[in-house]
């Protein structure tokens, strides 16, 4: 026993070892193995020509077009208020000061002296003294004209770049106004003097406008095509050089040490998450070498599909390319771990899952979310599978999930509203599509090759069109009926205890498939003929009747009917003991009769699911012998035959708790109390008679 315990050990070890390495080897492979280690400014050594067709983004010709549009757009100035009352203020008093000088009755020569004093700015020589002269109307309208032509420039934002511009317009404004020598001078000084950049620069505003314009500038694409040179031997290795060998990953350099040393770790604990929660909590998954392997070809497989799907270049669409991603059917491995293996491991292989299929891929985190959610949505629809077309649903579900998260990280990710759209649309749906093709396609070999019985093999099983079920229904209809009640309080009861329900209907439709040998045998299926059993020895039928078990179980091996079927079959009886006839021998021999020649060969229920299609099978055989079946007698019944079968021992190696059997005996009641309830008596009526009256 313990050397073969370290038989499996080693075994399971030598399966981490290899998927650990495939897994390592899938995540550095590369689809272009030919690749050059060039840089700008080398002597080309050889000739490259593109191995396929592409069309990529120069992402440095559209990072340099977009600055060159950040760079067309000017800065963004704010008037300032202050500044223009501050100008218009500063000229109105220069006139008033001016003003109160030419109203006071002074000589010229002492006008002239204070006009000096109280200019800003130097007068050319003589200018003072004509200025001190002028007449006061004259000087009026003159700044009224300073007014006016301020009024209209402060209107325009004057910054530093437009300043000079403005200045040199001040004396076009003037000559617009019949002014005469000094006061046309002075006004254009003044202007000159006075005025100054009244816009505050607004770096925020400027800085969303050139973003603006940058987004608003399209993707340069570059189409290469298949066998084109991208560069001869001999020539100078340019930018576009690189870009191209880069976009064909020709160039793209071997990992690195550190590289290897990441994926190394990265793969390693991410294949020892699932192996740690397998080992706490499902510890008979642990240990079953076959699913091991299974987990590992599944999450294998669509690493490598996502590998292939990112490969794709979508050349009539350039701008979908770097977003195929998203069609991974990450749904199809979490649907096929839940179906096959575990439901609560789908989930966590899922998340797994979606981390490696983002790491290293441009969308990166986008992608790791869109396949986490659209995985989640396979595994919760798979959860509870109830017919086969819920994997179609499944499919529909995938779609709607992946094209609304799709579409909302593409939106929040600033991408351009029609092709975020186009890709949810063409993505979501491709990428539900692919996850339930790939589940219906690949869930019946996985199944026959890991010798797993899925939801949807037992859904196939339940059909009565089943040949096995047709035959029964032909040729043993008795026991077919009872095959069917049984079903439904085996269903019923396994709800209660957390077993598999459509395991144990199954199984109970299919338990008594061995009387078809000799259906007439059986008291169901005798319908008021003779019963055989009364001219045979209790020995003889007693052997015959336990045969029916060994019959079902070849006959389920002939239909080829799933090992935990024929498990059931060959335990619903388990080591019981044949009431009848054990008491016919005793009455016919005495009672030295060995009780074990009257039992079955068992063995006895090993699962929940067999204990319960055995006690169903049991409590519908009694239930049906009552005359008078009221539901206290019902209940009493079932847990008489429960009770028979616990003190028996037959229930010894099926896991069934105390508080498992009670739960069960409810489960019966109900089933069989709406079955066998009382029903209103139908009154005789004379049809003839009332046709008669009505006709009178």
């Amino acid at each position: 026993m313990e050397r073969l315990k370290n038989n499996q050990k080693l075994l399971r070890g030598l399966v981490f070892f290899g998927f650990f390495v495939a897994f390592l080897l899938l995540m550095f492979l590369e689809f272009i193995p030919h690749r050059v280690n060039l840089q700008v400014g080398q002597v080309a050594p050889e000739t490259i020509k593109a191995p396929r067709s592409i069309v990529f983004e120069d992402k440095a010709k559209t990072e340099e077009a977009r600055e060159k549009a950040r760079s067309q757009v000017p800065k963004v100035y704010l008037i300032n208020p202050e500044t223009n009352a501050a100008i218009l203020g500063e000229v109105n008093n220069f006139f008033l000061n001016i003003e109160k000088i030419l109203k006071q009755n002074l000589p010229p020569k002492q006008k002239e002296k204070q006009i000096i004093n109280e200019l800003p700015f130097s007068l050319p020589a003589g200018m003072a003294a004509d200025l001190a002269r002028i007449n006061l109307e004259r000087w009026k309208a003159t700044q009224r004209a300073a007014t006016e032509i301020l009024g209209e420039l402060l209107k325009k934002e004057i910054t530093p770049e437009n300043f000079t511009e403005i200045k040199g317009t001040l004396t076009e404004k003037v000559n617009r106004y019949n002014l005469s020598y000094p006061e046309k001078e002075v006004l254009i000084l003044s202007l000159n003097y006075f005025l100054r950049p009244n816009a505050v620069y607004d770096p925020e505003a400027t800085e969303k406008l050139r973003d603006r314009a940058a987004q608003a500038v399209p993707k340069v694409w570059v189409s290469i095509k298949q066998n084109q040179k991208i560069i001869g031997e001999g020539e100078i290795v340019t930018p576009e050089h690189i870009a191209k060998l880069e976009a064909l990953g020709l160039l793209k350099p071997r990992p690195s040490f550190r590289n290897l040393i990441g994926a190394v770790f990265l793969v390693f604990f991410t294949m020892l998450t699932p192996l740690f929660y397998l080992y706490l909590q499902r510890r008979e998954i642990f240990e079953n070498l076959n699913l091991l392997i299974l987990l590992g070809i599944i999450s294998f497989f669509i690493l490598a599909l996502a590998k292939s799907i990112l490969a794709i270049n979508v050349g009539a669409f350039p701008e979908m390319t770097p977003l195929v991603g998203y069609a991974v059917p990450l749904g199809a491995a979490t649907m096929l771990i839940a179906i096959l293996i575990d439901f609560n491991l789908s989930i966590l292989m899922t998340a797994l899952l979606a981390l490696l299929i983002g790491f290293g891929t441009e969308l990166s985190l986008k992608l790791s979310i869109v396949s986490f959610f659209s995985g989640l949505a396979g595994g919760f629809e798979v959860s509870h599978l109830s017919q086969r077309k819920d994997l179609a649903r499944a499919g529909v579900n995938i779609g709607i999930v992946a094209l609304v998260a799709i579409l909302a990280l593409e939106l929040i990710d600033k991408t351009p509203i029609g092709t975020a759209f186009l890709a949810a649309l063409i993505f979501g749906p491709i990428n539900g599509i692919l996850a339930a093709i790939f589940t219906n396609g690949f869930l019946p070999y996985l199944e026959t090759t890991f010798k797993i019985t899925s939801a949807v093999t037992l859904l196939e099983l339940a059909t009565p069109s089943h040949p096995l079920l047709k035959k029964l229904l032909m040729e043993a209809p008795g026991t077919y009926h009872h095959s069917l009640l049984v079903g439904n309080l085996a269903e019923a009861a396994a709800d209660k205890v957390n077993a598999n329900s459509l395991l144990a209907r199954v199984g109970a439709y299919y338990h008594d498939i061995g009387k078809l040998k000799r259906p007439y045998f059986f008291v169901e299926n005798q319908f008021g003929s003779g019963n055989p059993h009364e001219k045979l020895n209790p020995n003889l039928s007693t052997l015959i009747v336990t045969s029916h078990v060994k019959d079902g179980v070849e006959l389920a091996r002939e239909y080829k009917l799933p090992q935990i079927v024929i498990d059931i079959i060959e335990q619903h009886h388990g080591t019981s003991i044949i009431k009848f006839f054990f008491q016919k021998a005793i009455d016919i021999n005495g009672p030295e009769v060995n009780a074990e020649d009257f039992r079955y060969p068992g063995p006895k229920p090993k699962t929940k699911e067999a204990a319960l299609v055995m006690l169903a099978d049991s409590v519908e055989a009694a239930v049906r012998s009552l005359k008078s079946p009221t539901p206290g007698r019902i209940e009493g019944l079932v847990r008489k035959v429960i009770k028979d079968k616990l003190l028996d021992g037959q229930l010894d190696e099926s896991n069934l708790t105390f508080q498992d059997l009670h739960n069960i005996a409810q489960a019966f009641d109900k089933v069989l109390s709406g079955i066998f309830h009382n029903r209103v008596e139908y009154p005789d009526i004379n049809v003839e008679a009332l046709r008669k009256e009505k006709k009178s």
